[in-house]
């Protein structure tokens, strides 16, 4: 059975995220017009590996769709002291992607500085 995984490194620090808050959401086509809906699914925080602790998602959980993982990265460059201009270039980085296969490992790794961001699928 499949599951989502990730991990945050620090480009600009050159060390793993901790203590990001992550905001995992299911988007699901609105009934009328293109738009999609945006349901939040769970939330938790990265650990001192800038791991989660478990999957993000797996079990009966892990479905087929699009999904966006929002990832608190203004927050984090305040905890560790950071100074940044007001309003922050990144707060929040989204990162949306699709799951086509149930029973494989989708990993979605962040690199983060103040000013940008990368992701890819990893495994």
């Amino acid at each position: 059975m499949g599951n989502l995984t990730t991990h945050i490194l620090d480009t600009s620090a050159g060390k793993p995220a901790a203590n990001v808050s992550i905001d995992l959401y299911k988007l699901t086509p609105q009934s009328s017009g293109d738009g999609k809906r945006t349901e939040k699914i769970v939330s938790m925080l990265t650990n001192s590996d800038g791991r989660c602790d478990g999957p993000i998602l797996s079990g009966d959980d892990f479905q087929p769709g699009q999904y966006e993982l929002a990832f608190h990265i203004g927050d984090y460059f305040d905890q560790i002291g950071v100074k940044l201009p007001s309003p922050k270039f990144i707060d929040v980085a989204v990162v949306r992607f699709g799951i086509a296969d149930k029973d494989a490992h989708y990993h979605v790794p962040l690199l983060v500085s103040p000013y940008g961001y990368s992701t890819y699928r990893g495994s």
